[in-house]
């Protein structure tokens, strides 16, 4: 097999990775595993929320999903945007935008090789509430 851009091996698709894909893109912001494993239980697939799971991560891992934690709890979305981005997130009714943030970006390598870390790698989400909210 060759290799992505990212330098790993591309994973074999599977009509299940398929499933979750399809059905995470049709969401309209972040959604755990158990509730895209009930939806496309509801739709007549036979998919199991273990495969669900490793599905998300795999999707998660090559950037075709975004990841957060939000009260303990893994959540997913289709990723709208190659490369390294963050997020404004609203606490009231999920909706997610997209940001850049270059000051963040200057401010981890800052303060990561005033530590004396290299490679240093950071995840910022920032929650609020919308101006519909």
């Amino acid at each position: 097999m060759s290799e992505n851009a990212m330098g790993a091996t591309p994973r074999r698709r599977t009509w299940q990775r398929d499933a979750v894909r399809e059905a995470l893109g049709e969401q309209d912001g972040f959604v755990s595993a158990q509730v895209l494993h009930a939806g496309l239980r509801e739709g007549g697939s036979p998919i199991g929320l273990a495969t669900v799971y490793r599905a998300l991560a795999d999707l998660a891992a090559d950037g075709a999903a975004d990841h957060l934690q939000h009260d303990g709890e893994s959540l997913y979305r289709a990723c709208g945007t190659s490369g390294h981005h963050h997020h404004l997130i609203c606490r009231s009714c999920g909706k997610t935008v997209e940001i850049s943030a270059g000051p963040v970006e200057a401010w981890a390598r800052s303060v990561a090789a005033d530590n004396g870390f290299r490679e240093a790698e950071h995840i910022v989400d920032v929650f609020g509430l919308c101006a519909d909210c």
